[in-house]
């Protein structure tokens, strides 16, 4: 019987790039393309966020058909925020999974760096509830993070090293990775003295502005890594609604489905790639993903446990704080990273992987996806 499989990846480097946003999505997508075999694609779907904002360019699924010769088939570009490109990627899954289409390219891009750091940040807030008293009060993302860390750290013991030790860990991974935007040894006084952003937070704590893309092919196909489940769920996009800040509940849900759906759970996975767009959310999203105890997640990093030689590497690609995080590209990438693990060619390779986890978030928890993939025969 044949599966839902990713059959080809592609990938820009990420970092600061000259190419435009549509010539950064062809390049990935032709590198998918062509190592799937150049199948007949059905139809195209493009994670994107930012396009219209700071390259003042949408249609970005009709463009892409177009550029490669696809024809007249369906196309779309999908947003959910930081979450764009895994939610492409589980629309895509499911309409193969229901027949309606073979093969399908899924991409995700963003263009970011040609813009001011101020106008960005405005642009990323639009991710947050524009209508709420708390827009009006100017919090962003690192304010909300922030003070996530700083409660998880008044709750559970930890330390301001254990958010350091992510981002050391992390860009220890992503020295490895040839497209990684920051390649760079650092230390562990490197991350804790680097220039604040937001008490407890410091730069390097945070993914860094990017450029990028990231294409997968998916094909009913007996080939390929297969794709096991997907879950998404989503949350208030409100601080002051959000039950308890040391939960994204989105995420955990996400998880539950996606075990549910494969028969699985955490134990079982071998090679993740999750959603740390600053220190603490990887913390939070080992704790929601079932890789430890709630309130554990410092001790499991502390102990290395997240790391080779551990109970599972996590962010072996570097993650979007050393790896960078073009945020459009940043679902499909996990994944592609993940199928490169499950095919035994990724950097930094987990040995006998068989079984891999991806997690999108989007906003503060407003979006999560989460997806199960398996080496074929597994």
């Amino acid at each position: 019987m044949a599966h839902v499989s990713v059959t080809g990846t592609g990938r820009t480097a990420f970092g600061r790039r000259s190419e435009s946003i549509k010539a950064l999505l062809v390049e990935a997508s032709r590198q998918a393309l062509t190592a799937a075999g150049r199948p007949k694609i059905d139809a195209v779907f493009v994670g994107n966020f930012l396009g219209g904002a700071l390259s003042q360019q949408e249609i970005l699924g009709a463009i892409l058909a177009n550029e490669l010769g696809l024809g007249p088939i369906p196309a779309m570009k999908v947003e959910g925020a930081c979450a764009s490109g895994g939610i492409a990627f589980r629309q895509a899954y499911q309409l193969i999974k229901a027949g309606e289409y073979n093969a399908v390219l899924v991409a995700g891009v963003e263009k970011m760096t040609n813009v001011d750091t101020e106008t960005v940040t405005n642009a990323i807030n639009a991710a947050m509830d524009a209508e709420s008293n708390e827009s009006a009060t100017g919090l962003t993302f690192p304010g909300y993070f922030g003070a996530v860390a700083n409660r998880y750290i008044h709750e559970y013991g930890a330390q301001r090293k254990h958010l350091a030790m992510v981002a050391l860990k992390n860009r220890m991974y992503a020295q490895a990775n040839p497209i990684a935007q920051f390649q760079k040894a650092i230390s562990l006084e490197d991350v804790l003295t680097a220039r604040p952003v937001t008490d407890p937070l410091r730069l390097l704590d945070c993914s860094p502005i990017s450029d990028g893309a990231a294409a997968v092919v998916l094909q009913k196909s007996e080939s390929g890594v297969r794709v096991l489940s997907s879950g998404q769920a989503s949350g208030t996009p409100l601080m002051q609604e959000v039950g308890n800040l040391l939960r994204i509940e989105a995420t955990h849900r996400a998880a539950q489905q996606a075990y549910a759906q494969a028969g699985l759970g955490p134990e079982d996975v071998d090679a993740v790639e999750l959603h740390d767009c600053f220190s603490i959310t990887e913390l939070i999203a080992i704790e929601e993903l079932g890789f430890a105890d709630r309130g554990k997640g410092w001790e499991a990093v502390e102990q290395g446990l997240t790391q080779h030689g551990g109970n599972v590497p996590v962010n072996t690609s570097g993650g979007l704080l050393s790896k960078g995080h073009p945020i459009g590209a940043t679902g499909i990438a996990q994944i592609v990273q993940i199928a490169e693990q499950l095919n035994g060619i990724a950097c930094n390779q987990v040995d006998g992987a068989r079984i891999g986890l991806a997690q999108n978030l989007g906003g503060t928890g407003a979006y999560s996806v989460v997806h199960l993939f398996a080496k074929e025969g597994s």
